[in-house]
């Protein structure tokens, strides 16, 4: 039997923790989590993201999970509770279950994504552009 990713979000969203946009603002406005934004550089750059979340795109997610992957990042040894997001919780909620797949503890994930999150009056952090690597 095939899956489509409705399947997949509906199998997701039955094992995962979702965090209302209201209870989100409450705990980025506390500095009790890490926001992670899943959504792509360009994304960031037109849509600004939630101030002080950390930027790891999608397709990067399990390798910088994982204390085994030479591409691991220390922000998810932490031990920090974790809310993911994108832009309107579909990626987030995928993203979300890896996580908890892969034993990444307190993950949850923003309810309507970024769009909810600006849409409720959440704070936004302008994302620069950054400028191309010199070459010499």
């Amino acid at each position: 039997m095939r899956k489509g990713y409705k399947d997949l979000l509906r199998e997701a969203e039955a094992e995962i923790t979702a965090v209302p946009v209201d209870e989100a603002i409450a705990l980025a406005a506390a500095g009790e989590v890490l926001f992670v934004d899943l959504r792509d550089p360009r994304e960031r750059e037109r849509e600004g993201s939630i101030p002080g979340a950390f930027s790891c795109p999608r397709g990067m997610l399990e390798f910088w999970i994982d204390p085994d992957s030479p591409y691991f990042k220390p922000v998810f040894g932490e031990g920090r509770r974790t809310v993911f997001f994108c832009a309107s919780a579909w990626r987030s909620a995928l993203a979300t279950r890896t996580a908890q797949d892969m034993g990444l503890p307190a993950v949850s994930h923003l309810t309507g994504g970024f769009t909810a999150w600006k849409a409720a009056g959440g704070a936004v952090e302008e994302i620069g552009r950054k400028p191309p690597a010199s070459t010499g």
